[in-house]
């Protein structure tokens, strides 16, 4: 069984892949073609760092939450602080490491651009089965600016250190919201059947007249019943429809609203009582402002239609 560790300093992350004391104490660079874990079962790992890797092959398997990682082909996937990863160690095996992985302490970029953007990343936020595969020429450009930021590491560290080293991580993953982009594109076909899926889930959601005592579905909820992280789902729809989750919850919602009220003779609180808001101002705020008129106003301009 793989041994539960928290990493909270770059220290201690050097500590258990066998490295040097890092160079810099917020951020590290491991090749992991020479990286060893110091643990004997393996470790499953959380820590208070951002974690960016890519991997031919890793030192051992890895599972990230509940799901293995296949690296066969290169794959790059983003851990934001606090999330658990479980590497178990086997040393037996003789295939070439091909790999690296570049760690920062949300320490190194508070107070720049850089930390405003990070909950623009959402991807750190994936899944391991939604993990980025790279074709040859990411993988180059990527690499390169891991080179870029090890060499500012073989650098004495100077009052321009973090702004050449916080400039080339962003790079980094401006790069990689790219090739997710391009990845959407690319998955266009499977793209469509999540589409149709989310759909169905989402109708019988509506159908099966959960909203009085559930209230609206959650992102996570849908994301779940499709096996997908809620911003995979959101930033995949974004990208398909050019509306996310929420956006297609609300427009699911109002098309329910819009026929109780014209189907039916419930007071405009009764039917928010229905759709499972516990206070009808919300509902008539949201109303209003996906449609510009208050339910009772639309309720009187279809009957006088």
């Amino acid at each position: 069984m793989a041994s539960l560790h928290h990493l909270e300093t770059i220290s201690e992350l050097n500590q258990l892949f066998s490295q040097d004391k890092p160079r810099h104490p917020l951020v590290s660079i491991i090749d992991f073609t020479h990286a060893e874990i110091n643990a004997q079962e393996g470790v499953t790992m959380t820590s208070g760092f951002y974690s960016v890797m890519f991997k031919n092959y890793c030192v051992g398997d890895m599972k990230y939450g509940r799901k293995q990682v296949d690296f066969q082909e290169g794959t790059l996937f983003c851990i934001a602080p606090r999330q658990a990863i479980t590497i178990e160690d086997d040393r037996n095996k003789q295939e070439e490491r091909i790999g690296w992985g570049v760690f920062f302490h949300p320490d190194l970029i508070r107070g720049t651009s850089l930390a405003g953007k990070m909950k623009d990343y959402t991807f750190f936020s994936y899944e391991a089965s939604e993990a980025l595969h790279l074709s040859d020429k990411e993988k180059k450009t990527l690499r390169t600016c891991i080179q870029t930021i090890d060499q500012e590491l073989c650098e004495n560290i100077d009052r321009h250190s973090q702004t050449l080293i916080v400039s080339t991580i962003e790079l980094l993953l401006n790069y990689c919201s790219r090739y997710y982009d391009r990845q959407f594109i690319t998955r266009k076909s499977a793209n469509s059947d999540l589409l149709i899926r989310f759909d169905q889930v989402l109708k019988a959601y509506f159908d099966n007249k959960q909203l009085r005592t559930k209230g609206l579905p959650t992102v996570g909820y849908l994301a779940e019943q499709l096996a997908l992280s809620a911003h995979y789902l959101s930033d995949l729809l974004k990208k398909e429809t050019g509306q996310n989750a929420q956006d297609h919850i609300h427009a699911y919602l109002i098309e329910e609203a819009k026929t109780n009220l014209l189907g039916s003779r419930a007071s405009v609180s009764e039917i928010a009582y229905q759709l499972g808001f516990e206070y009808p101002q919300y509902f008539s705020k949201l109303f209003k402002a996906k449609t510009g008129m208050t339910p009772a106003t639309y309720r009187t301009s279809a009957a006088t239609a």
